[in-house]
Formats: structure tokens, C-alpha cells, sequence
């Protein structure tokens, strides 16, 4: 059963007039174009996903790993997203435990700051009833500083605690994948469509690059569907001048667990503009965001945090915890993301602009844009039911389970550490035994002070269309996110796995290295003062 896709076998397939032919062509492959993939393949289509860069290079690496309602938008009066978005966390908490889990955020109130308490109890309350159960309780000053030490209790008026859930975002567009390819579907990275291919106007296909003979590649579809989020006006600039997408960025800064070790997401509103900031635990570090301003950079080039968000969320920090003052000193890395929010008003604050996803068609392309990480299934559905008149009948889904995830059963799966194994099942499915199996072949232990096996960097360069150093570094895993300096530590261990299991010459891992470091020190580290836009 295939793990990804062979890209080079089914480009020469496509040379020599093969799998030309689709019922689907999808376009990006982030959570939403993966998302349709899924959802697509449990319907029978023929179906290929294309993407230009690397899986979940956008947004979909970069969010703050939350899977939740969203009690703003339930506070903002949006009702029927949140109870979209409370139901399809509680499924994937079922569906895909180990991957998806349940953590406490606390909301933190401050005096004479809105909302307050009764508010926010009332705010909870409903939330609740869409989740089907009684879910939060108050706590006051002296609780809150056992589970947060260090709190800053001035003007402090308790805080009431919820469970939401918490996720890898890459890892869970890459399990869609996985789960995809393995009933029949395609996806490809590192391929870019060069033009739409149209009669009487209307979209009918696409044109690809092959790289090795630079030449196009023609392949036709009942659809083609423009999933490239904040890249979606861009996309489909040839067929529709119109403009839709509002790019936000919103910007994370990581620190050690040993600067201000935590258990549960503390939340509280800046004293600067009010708007909600986060501090969680992830990946055995902490994690403080977001920012959310308009992002007006070429989207193609990485984003980066500029140096009035990074004090931004300094000053938040240190607002709310009476440690010694957190600084530049203190930070391991740092990431950004574009959110693909619809609305073209640059007078509107960012963070009052709906989350909600669109679906709209350009002579045949079907575009869709918008929404949030945690309702992708329905955004997919969404986007089908709008394709359906140009696609053949739709075989019958026998359930609705978008994930199909082992119990701790398996010869290979009888770990001491049961914590371990469920996270790898959560994280590879079905191929889980395969990773472990791996592991305990070559001996291999946890990376020092970090969660991930050496065995699955190994099964990520074997198994999961890993073409560059960063991939596996920032994507397949995060350890260059979690480790100082970018994880230069493993990389030695790493290089007998590239030079092994990729046959990379010397010359190609050393300008790996130099560019994955470059990406690094640009886009995930401390600003560059000259790229220091607001």
C-alpha cells in the first residue's frame, strides 16, 4: 500500500500518455486542498492533488496548532460557525486521538477589561451545548497561580478554564494525504501549473512543468479546484481579475519550557489593543501568539515575524508574568502565517474580519478560500456539493469517519511508553507499526530533549516525498522549530540518512544545509531589521 505518491513514476507515466485523464484536479496542497482530496478519493473520483512548493508550505505549517471553536467568534455573534467548528473538534478528538488532543486553555480576566467573567460564562455556556456537555468551571487568583507560576496576580480577577484541542498542523495535512493516496488518490509537491488549459472559455485542465525535459504536460478534468488559500486571487488571476482574499498575517514566537513551564494554554487580552494572545505548551517548548495585520510581501517568499510584532508579544508576555522580563535572549525560533480571510475593507481591523470559508466558480474553476484549520472536512464537502453538476455520480460513502486510526493493539505497538505509541498513531495511522518497526531496528532513541525518533526523520525521507532539508526539518518534523539554532545538533545523524536513503552526494547535502540554515536564519529566527515591516 503506498505511503505518497512517486512523483517521478507518475510524471514519466504522464510522458508516455498515462494519467492524463481526472476527475478532479486540485490546486495546493495545504489542509483545505487536502482536506478535498480525502473527501474526493471516499467518492470514487479519480483525483490529483498539485502543489507548488512543498505540502502545507503556507499556512498550513504555520497556524497556532489550534483545533477549536473559537469563542470570539461565538462572542462576535457567529454562531453557526462555532457550532461547525465545537462538533468537528469533538470528531477529530475521536477519530484521530494521539494526533489531535484535548488540552485546558484558561481565559484570564484583568479589571476593567470586557469581557468579564459573568460574560464569559454566559459566552461558555453556549459552547458547551454545542459540544453536547458540561465543559468549564472558574478559578480564582490562588488556583490560577498553582497550575501558572510566576503570575502576575495585580488586577487579576481569575480566569475560567475550557477544553479545546491542539494539533501538529503539517502532520495532519500529511496524514490526510497518507490516508488519501492509500485508497487511490494522487498527490504531488514540487510541481507547478503553468496555465489553465480552457475551451470555449472555460477552464478544462491543466498545463504542468516537467522538470526534466522543461516541458508541459497536459492534463484534462471534469474540474480543476483552486485550494491555494491566501494565493488564491493570484491563482486565478488569468480567468478573473476580481479580487477576494485579504492576506493577514499572524506571527509565533518559541521559548523553553524552562523559562515558564506550562501544562495548559493561559489566554488574556494585550493591554495594548485587547486582542486575544496565547501562551501554550508545544512540542515540549512554549508557544506565544498570534498577530494578526495585514501581510502586503510577495506571498511566494516566506513570511517572517517583523520587530514590532516580536515586541508586541514580548510586552504581552511580560504583562501578564512577574518573571525576569522575557527577551530577544530567550527565544529558540519563531514562524509566521498568511491567513486566507475574505474581505477586501483594509479599514476594517484585522481581527473583526468573518473566518468563514467561500466557494465561488470562474468559468469552471472552482475557488475556495477562507475558514479555519479545524472545519476543513465540511469545507471539502462544501466544495464538492458546489462541483457536483460538472462531475460524474459520486459513488455512496458507507460513514461519515474521515480517519481510521488503530488502537494500541499491534504486535509492534505493545510499548512500554503508551504515550509514545498513541502519538505515532495519531501521526501515521495505519503505517504507525511500520515507523515503530523502523525504530526498533536501527536502535534508535528520542532526540535529546525533544519528543521525535530518529527513525521518523528516517521514515519521513524514505516514505513522505521529501525532496529538501527543510521539509523534513520544519515540516515532516519540527525539530528546526524546537531546537536552538535551528537543530543544527542532528543534522550530522541526519546527513548518513540522506547520503543512504536519498544517495545525496556530498556536494547536494552541503547546499542543503547552507539553504535550509539561510531559510532558518530569514524566516524563523529573530527579525532581520531591514525586513522589519509592520
Amino acid at each position: 500500500m503506498a505511503t505518497f505518491t512517486n512523483k517521478s513514476e507518475l510524471i514519466s507515466s504522464m510522458r508516455s500518455g498515462n494519467n492524463l485523464d481526472w476527475d478532479i484536479i486540485i490546486i495546493g496542497g495545504g489542509i483545505t486542498g487536502a482536506g478535498i482530496l480525502r473527501e474526493a478519493v471516499r467518492r470514487g473520483y479519480k483525483s490529483i492533488l498539485i502543489e507548488k512548493k512543498d505540502f502545507s508550505w503556507g499556512t498550513s505549517s504555520r497556524s497556532s496548532k489550534m483545533i477549536h471553536g473559537g469563542l470570539r467568534y461565538l462572542a462576535a455573534g457567529d454562531y453557526k460557525l462555532t457550532k461547525e467548528s465545537v462538533q468537528e473538534r469533538q470528531r477529530l478528538l475521536k477519530e484521530a486521538p494521539g494526533l489531535i488532543y484535548p488540552i485546558s486553555f484558561f481565559f484570564s480576566f484583568r479589571k476593567g477589561l470586557f469581557p468579564g467573567p459573568w460574560v464569559m460564562r454566559l459566552i461558555l455556556l453556549i459552547y458547551d451545548w454545542f459540544a453536547r456537555k458540561k465543559d468549564h468551571r472558574f478559578y480564582k487568583n490562588s488556583e490560577l497561580s498553582k497550575k501558572f507560576t510566576n503570575l502576575d496576580q495585580d488586577n487579576l480577577n481569575g480566569a475560567v478554564a475550557y477544553t479545546d484541542a491542539m494539533v501538529d498542523d503539517s502532520r495532519l495535512v500529511l496524514r490526510l494525504l497518507q490516508d488519501s493516496i492509500s485508497l487511490g488518490a494522487s498527490a504531488i509537491n514540487y510541481t507547478e501549473i503553468k496555465e489553465f488549459m480552457t475551451t470555449d472559455s472555460k477552464v478544462v485542465g491543466v498545463n504542468i512543468r516537467d522538470e526534466k525535459t522543461n516541458s508541459d504536460i497536459s492534463l484534462k478534468s471534469s474540474v480543476v479546484i483552486n485550494a491555494t488559500g491566501a494565493w488564491a486571487d493570484e491563482v486565478r488571476k488569468t480567468v478573473s481579475v476580481e479580487r477576494k482574499v485579504r492576506p493577514l498575517r499572524g506571527s509565533h514566537i518559541v521559548i523553553p519550557s524552562s523559562v515558564c513551564p506550562i501544562t495548559d494554554v493561559f489566554a488574556f487580552l494585550h493591554p495594548k489593543d485587547k486582542r486575544g494572545v496565547y501562551v501554550y505548551p508545544w512540542e515540549n517548548q512554549v508557544v506565544i501568539g498570534t498577530t494578526d495585520l495585514d501581510h502586503a510581501q510577495n506571498l511566494d517568499i516566506e513570511p517572517s515575524i517583523s520587530c514590532k510584532e516580536l515586541q508586541y508579544l514580548l510586552d504581552g508576555f511580560n504583562s501578564q508574568f512577574k518573571t525576569s522580563k522575557l527577551g530577544k535572549k530567550d527565544i529558540i525560533s519563531t514562524w509566521a502565517g498568511v491567513r486566507p480571510v475574505i474581505g477586501s475593507d483594509k479599514s476594517k481591523d484585522p481581527s473583526k474580519e468573518r473566518r468563514d470559508h467561500v466557494v465561488w466558480n470562474d468559468k469552471n474553476l472552482i475557488t475556495v478560500s477562507g475558514g479555519k484549520l479545524t472545519t476543513f472536512r465540511l469545507i471539502a464537502i462544501d466544495v464538492l456539493n458546489q462541483a457536483k453538476n460538472l462531475l460524474p455520480e459520486p459513488k455512496e460513502i458507507a460513514e461519515e469517519t474521515v480517519f481510521h486510526t488503530p488502537k494500541n493493539t499491534g504486535t509492534h505497538l505493545d510499548w512500554s511508553n503508551h504515550a509514545e505509541s498513541k502519538r505515532l498513531l495519531g501521526r501515521f495511522g495505519h503505517k504507525a507499526t511500520e515507523v515503530i518497526k523502523l525504530s526498533e531496528e536501527c536502535k534508535t532513541k528520542p532526540l535529546e530533549k525533544f519528543r521525535y525518533l530518529m527513525a521518523e526523520c528516517r521514515w519521513a525521507i524514505l516514505n513522505e516525498a521529501v525532496e529538501h532539508l527543510d521539509d523534513l526539518m520544519l515540516r515532516r518534523t519540527r525539530v528546526g522549530m524546537c531546537l536552538p539554532n535551528g537543530g543544527k545538533e542532528v543534522l550530522p545523524d541526519l546527513k548518513n540518512i540522506f547520503l543512504e536513503e536519498k544517495q545525496w552526494t556530498l556536494k547536494k547535502w552541503n547546499d542543503e544545509v547552507q539553504n535550509y540554515l539561510q531559510i532558518w536564519q530569514n524566516y524563523y529566527s529573530l527579525p532581520q531589521k531591514e525586513n522589519a515591516s509592520s
